[in-house]
C-alpha cells in the first residue's frame, strides 16, 4: 500500500515530523508499505521544492508561494493537494488538523462530493487546537483561532479515520461524536537508541561528576512559571551544591524571568542555561541529569499532550519527577519506573526530587526501569501494527483498501 503523510510543517527546526510522523513512516515501510511525506517549508524556507530521503523514507518540500499568510494559504493547500495527488496514493493521513495541511484535506474532501477520485482521507492529532487548547497558547488572531477551532473540528468528522496521541485527546474526539471504532489511540512512542556520553558533556559544562545535576527539558509553556521558580529554589535551599540544567527554549522570554527569579531567591550560581539543543547533541545533555523533574499543570492542553519530551528523558535512563496528568500516568508507573505528583504539589515535587539526590541506588533503578517500561509498552514497532490493522479494517467498512 502507498501511503501519503501530509505534515503540518517543515522537517526543521520544530520536532513533530522527526519525532511522530518519520518513525512511523519507518515502521510502516518495514511493513511493506510506501511512505511519502510531504510538507510545507515555511518553518524552513530554505527546502523549498527540495525533495531528500530521510531514513529511507522520501520527503517532498512543496514549493512555497507569497511570503502573505493570507495569500499562501490557498496556493500552498493547492500544491500539496496537487503533490499528494501526483503520487497516487492508497491513502493519505494528516498530521494536525489545521494550518495549510488542514486546508489541502478540507480542499480534497470538498472536491470529493463533486465526484474527485480520491483514496481514504485520515487525521491524526497531537494537541487540542481549539477552545481552551493551543489556540490559547499562541498569538493568533480570533479569526485564526475560531477558524483553526473550526477546521479540527470539520476534518475530525469528515476523516476516514483519527489517530489520536493521548487518551485526553480520544476522549475529546468521541466527545465531537467520532465514533469509538474509527478513532486509534496512537501515542508517541521509542525506539531502541542508544544513551548519551553525559560524563563528556559535564566536562564540557564544567560539572564535576560528584555534582548533583536537576535536569528541566521543556519548553516551559506546560506549568506556571513562578511555581518551577519556586520549585529550584527550595530544591537549591535543600540541596546547595546542586546544579540545575535547563534544556529548551521558551515563547515569551520564559528564560529571562527564571533568571531574573534565580537572582532574587539567591540560586543564580546553581543554574545553567543550556538553550536550544541540535537533536544530535541532545542525548549527552539528557545523560548529565541525576533526576529529571517534569511540571505539568493540569490543564486541557496538557491532559490533551503527549509529550515526547517525558519519553527522551526516560530513554536516557534519567529517573523523571512528575505531575500525575494526562499522558505522563500512562508512561511512568508510580514509584516503579519515575515517581508521580499531585498535580500543581511543588512541595513534594522538590520533596522526592531531592530524596533522589541522595539515593543513588534508587535513582539507577527507578531509571533503568523507565527505559524498559516504555521499550516493552510503548514501541513504535508495535504501535505500527495497530496503525496497519486500523487502515485495513476502515477499508473493509467502506469496500476499498482491499
Amino acid at each position: 500500500m502507498k501511503i501519503v503523510f501530509l505534515a503540518p510543517f517543515g522537517i526543521r527546526p520544530k520536532g513533530t515530523v522527526i519525532a511522530r510522523m518519520l518513525p512511523l513512516a519507518v515502521e510502516l515501510q518495514q511493513l511493506g508499505h510506501e511512505v511519502v511525506i510531504i510538507a510545507p517549508p515555511y518553518t524552513n524556507p530554505e527546502d523549498s521544492g527540495r525533495v531528500e530521503t530521510i531514513d529511507g523514507v522520501l520527503l517532498r518540500n512543496i514549493l512555497l508561494g507569497p511570503r502573505n499568510k493570507v495569500l499562501a494559504a490557498p496556493v500552498l493547500a493547492y500544491r500539496m493537494m496537487q503533490s499528494a495527488r501526483a503520487e497516487t496514493p492508497d491513502l493519505i493521513h494528516l498530521f494536525k488538523p489545521k494550518g495549510y495541511g488542514g486546508l489541502a484535506l478540507m480542499l480534497m474532501l470538498m472536491l470529493k462530493r463533486f465526484g474527485m477520485t480520491l483514496p481514504p482521507l485520515f487525521v491524526d492529532t497531537d494537541d487540542w487546537e481549539g477552545s481552551g487548547g493551543m489556540n490559547e497558547l499562541h498569538g493568533y488572531s480570533s479569526f485564526e483561532k475560531r477558524f483553526y477551532a473550526y477546521q479540527e473540528q470539520w476534518l475530525t468528522l469528515r476523516a476516514r479515520g483519527v489517530t489520536v496521541a493521548s487518551r485526553g485527546l480520544e476522549e475529546m474526539t468521541r466527545g465531537l461524536g467520532k465514533s469509538p471504532e474509527r478513532i486509534l489511540y496512537l501515542p508517541n512512542c521509542v525506539r531502541e537508541t542508544p544513551r548519551g556520553d553525559g560524563a563528556d558533556r559535564r566536562r564540557q559544562l564544567g560539572i564535576t561528576p560528584e555534582t548533583p545535576v536537576v535536569l528541566l527539558y521543556t519548553r516551559f509553556f506546560e506549568f506556571s512559571q513562578v511555581r518551577l521558580q519556586r520549585l529550584f529554589a527550595a530544591i537549591a535551599r535543600r540541596v546547595p551544591q546542586v546544579r540545575f540544567l535547563v534544556v529548551g527554549k521558551g515563547r515569551n522570554g520564559e528564560e529571562a524571568q527564571l533568571l531574573a527569579a534565580a537572582e532574587e531567591g539567591g540560586f543564580r550560581e546553581n543554574l545553567l542555561m543550556a538553550g536550544w539543543v541540535d537533536p544530535g547533541d541532545l542525548p549527552g545533555y539528557l545523560a548529565v541529569g541525576d533526576v529529571a523533574v517534569y511540571p505539568f499543570d493540569d490543564t486541557l492542553v496538557n491532559r490533551c499532550k503527549c509529550p515526547a519530551k517525558a519519553t527522551e528523558l526516560l530513554m536516557a535512563g534519567c529517573p523523571v519527577v512528575a505531575d500525575r496528568v494526562g499522558q505522563l500516568a500512562e508512561y511512568i508507573q508510580p514509584g516503579l519506573s519515575g515517581i508521580l505528583c499531585e498535580p500543581g504539589d511543588q512541595e513534594a515535587m522538590a520533596a522526592e526530587t531531592i530524596a533522589l539526590l541522595h539515593d543513588a541506588g534508587r535513582r539507577r533503578s527507578l531509571g533503568a526501569a523507565g527505559r524498559t517500561y516504555l521499550l516493552a509498552n510503548f514501541a513504535w514497532r508495535t504501535y505500527t501494527g495497530k496503525l496497519d490493522r486500523f487502515y485495513r479494517a476502515l477499508g473493509a467498512l467502506d469496500g476499498e483498501l482491499q
